[in-house]
């Protein structure tokens, strides 16, 4: 009798009632990154009230579909892995000029439909790309990832960018009450209790906050209760060069974001992403920023929020991120649940955020640590990718006197991170000049990795050192 194959975790479908607990908990981490980009551009635009109601709504259904694309894929769309899907804000900049000045919406969603096709073509190169993105650089990015984060997660321990009372004791006492309940739970609970430490530390957290004023429930009452999506509801696109120009830069910034994304839940999960996958997976991210086009809303990449929660939980399958996008259709056709959702006060995300965001910082300690740093410039290529990636999150105006189009690309610490650490990589580890130094050499004719790739052995030493890893 022939055994069955088994399953790799990543394809394993949980019980209904774990799938539905583990995608609320996905639901909960990235709601608040999700609705801010259509508040951040309908604010800056000065939208009445139902316009910007209906872009969130309209975000919340494209969100779900482009995640369910991604993880549960369709011919050559989406990688099949637990990644989530939302708005990238690397284009809010650009959008807010485009709509106050260019062109309005309609200039917005032409340019966004523009670069979705755009990704859609480019997906493969990219995919070939793959050989520059050893463990040496998929480390450091994941680590820039997650340190890029951590500020999000401070910024709602306070209680949210803008917020009257930010930094008040009490909003620090919450989120630090929440941290305090994930860590209990994940420490000492049943193991599976334990993987929806983030779902009942935000439940507690919001069981708390109600008797004390943080929210206010009265949204709920004021939402419709169903809301649909139609193309092209603010017009017909038009297609300005300047906007798509600005988009197809914001597309190229992404691409790496998504690619340093997709890298990172391949090593949490134990399924190393290959060319082809990586291709299908970015192939997918252009189809949803298409969508996000025709219908409402903007451009669409992996959510590196979910990220940690998916080295935090070791909850592998990708039918629980399959599950949250599910989850994220209803919210974006029912705008009442959507609202409950948004209720949950910032302290809360805050507490939970602190957990996930530095579960991807050491994720990449990991991996950086299966890199050989003896006799070579990889700690230097680290040192200076990360000081990169940490410039435009410590000090957010450093580059507004550069043009447009270098903001947009050094703006996010994610792309300049990660752009730093690949342009080194090939210039100390790649480059014929550097190969025939004596560190390369003796590294060669020892067979130890330079730049975490094991060199002279050829593409198939190369997959199996990949298959390898931890």
């Amino acid at each position: 009798m022939v055994s069955a194959t088994p399953v790799h975790p990543v394809d394993a479908v949980p019980p209904i009632r774990q799938l539905a607990a583990f995608g609320l908990q996905h639901v909960l981490a990235m709601y608040a990154g999700a609705v801010a980009v259509p508040l951040i551009v309908g604010g800056a635009m000065k939208l009445p009230p139902a316009d910007l109601a209906y872009l969130i709504t309209a975000d919340l259904l494209i969100c779900g579909v482009a995640t369910l694309i991604q993880c549960v894929g369709f011919w050559r769309f989406g990688v099949r892995l637990p990644i989530m899907q939302g708005c990238t804000f690397a284009a809010v900049s650009p959008m807010v000029l485009i709509g106050t000045q260019g062109g309005g919406l309609p200039a917005i969603y032409g340019s966004v439909i523009i670069a979705g096709l755009a990704i859609v073509l480019l997906a493969p190169v990219f995919g070939r790309l793959l050989r520059f993105f050893p463990p040496l650089v998929t480390g450091t990015v994941i680590l820039i990832i997650g340190v890029s984060l951590l500020p999000v997660a401070g910024n709602w321990v306070a209680g949210g960018a803008g917020a009257p009372d930010f930094g008040a004791p009490k909003n620090l006492a919450l989120a630090g009450f929440v941290l305090v309940v994930v860590l209990a739970v994940q420490g000492f609970a049943p193991a599976f209790l334990s993987r929806i430490a983030v779902l009942i530390g935000i439940a507690v957290g919001l069981a708390v906050s109600v008797p004390f004023g943080f929210t206010d429930f009265g949204g709920v009452g004021d939402a419709h209760w169903m809301g649909i999506s139609t193309p092209f509801h603010f017009g017909a696109p038009t297609f300005h060069a300047s906007a798509v120009v600005a988009m197809l830069v914001v597309a190229l910034v992404t691409m790496t974001e998504t690619t340093g994304d997709f890298i990172a839940v391949g090593e949490m999960t134990d399924r190393r992403v290959e060319p082809r996958a990586l291709a299908d997976g970015l192939r997918a991210d252009g189809l949803s920023t298409v969508l996000g086009g025709v219908f409402n809303t903007f451009p669409y990449t992996a959510f590196a929020q979910n990220v940690g929660l998916v080295g935090m939980t070791k909850v592998r399958s990708r039918w629980v991120v399959a599950a949250a996008g599910g989850i994220l259709v209803l919210l974006g056709l029912l705008p009442k649940l959507g609202a409950v959702i948004a209720a949950v006060p910032a302290p809360v995300l805050g507490g939970a955020g602190l957990v996930m965001f530095g579960t991807v910082a050491a994720s990449g300690l990991r991996t950086l640590a299966q890199v050989e740093f003896k006799d070579n410039n990889n700690l230097t290529i680290v040192a200076v990718s990360v000081a990169m990636g940490v410039l435009p999150v410590g000090v957010p105006t450093l580059y507004d006197q550069f043009p447009a189009w270098f903001q947009t690309v050094m703006h996010s610490g994610i792309s300049a991170g990660c752009l730093t650490a690949i342009v080194l990589n090939i210039l100390f580890n790649h480059l014929p000049s550097k190969a025939g130094s004596p560190p390369a050499a003796a590294a060669a004719a020892a067979g130890v990795p330079v730049g975490g790739v094991p060199v002279g052995r050829g593409e198939e030493s190369v997959r199996k050192a990949g298959d390898q890893r931890v």
